[in-house]
């Protein structure tokens, strides 16, 4: 059992893993695009600014190195890896010690939630009139993070480039929680590791865009991508939904 819980990968059934790992990365380019280039945008151009010295004088294979911040985005993976592992091992181990088959597919109804609540936060004002409001407060970084972030964020390679991106991928975020049910629902460490990979993975290209863009790369994400990200997300929240119904028959 307990080696069920650490590297299963048919937890959910032998297509469950790839499906929910298509989710998640199409999850992280939506949201990549439409929620972490706005919310990361201050960090990540702080290091792309910290770096432009450095790249000044290489041209443009240097500028396109140092936007694509390497060590923030492996601290990255590292973090929501070990997040998904967790979220996936606790809920394999739970499952097999009590024999409660259903919480994977509660995990993923959980997560398909989810997934309509960011489609309907992405709709026009005059759309959501008719949805249910539901506000969700998310605490914002303390004043210590932010003083253990400063030096990091002057200096932003190497190690330090992987420390920011392990710190910053502990801050709380609604997408987050979504990716984090339905990496839950795999079941095991090493599944729920690999979906949350491939949620980063999605999230990289737009944070990228910012990295050599800068605020010009946010503006022009307008109506139309937020409609394309909902109609996404929406998707998503579909096809999981359908899994967990499968699941729970």
């Amino acid at each position: 059992m307990l080696a069920n819980c650490l590297h299963d990968l048919t937890a959910i059934g032998p297509g469950g893993l790839p499906a929910v790992a298509l989710a998640l990365f199409l999850a992280g380019l939506a949201g990549g695009l439409t929620h972490c280039a706005g919310m990361c945008a201050p960090f990540v151009i702080a290091q792309s600014g910290a770096l432009a010295d450095h790249a000044a004088g290489g041209g443009m294979l240097a500028r396109l190195s140092g936007a694509a911040l390497l060590p923030y985005h492996a601290g990255r993976m590292i973090g929501y890896s070990l997040l998904g592992a967790l979220a996936g091992g606790t809920a394999g181990l739970v499952t097999g010690l009590s024999g409660m088959r259903f919480l994977l597919a509660a995990l993923l109804a959980a997560a398909a939630l989810l997934m309509l609540v960011q489609a309907s936060t992405r709709l026009p004002a005059s759309w959501r009139a008719w949805l249910p409001r539901m506000p969700v407060r998310l605490p914002a970084p303390g004043a210590a993070l932010g003083r253990r972030m400063a030096p990091l964020l002057a200096s932003p390679t190497g190690g330090r480039g992987v420390m920011l991106g392990l710190m910053l991928s502990a801050l709380p975020c609604g997408l987050l929680y979504a990716a984090l049910a339905g990496a839950a629902a795999t079941g095991s460490a090493l599944a729920g590791a690999i979906a949350m990979a491939a949620f980063v993975v999605g999230t990289v290209p737009a944070l990228v865009g910012v990295a050599l863009l800068g605020r010009l790369f946010l503006r022009r994400a307008g109506q139309g991508l937020q409609l394309a990200a909902a109609a996404l997300f929406a998707l998503n929240g579909v096809v999981l939904a359908g899994m967990a119904w499968n699941l729970a028959l």
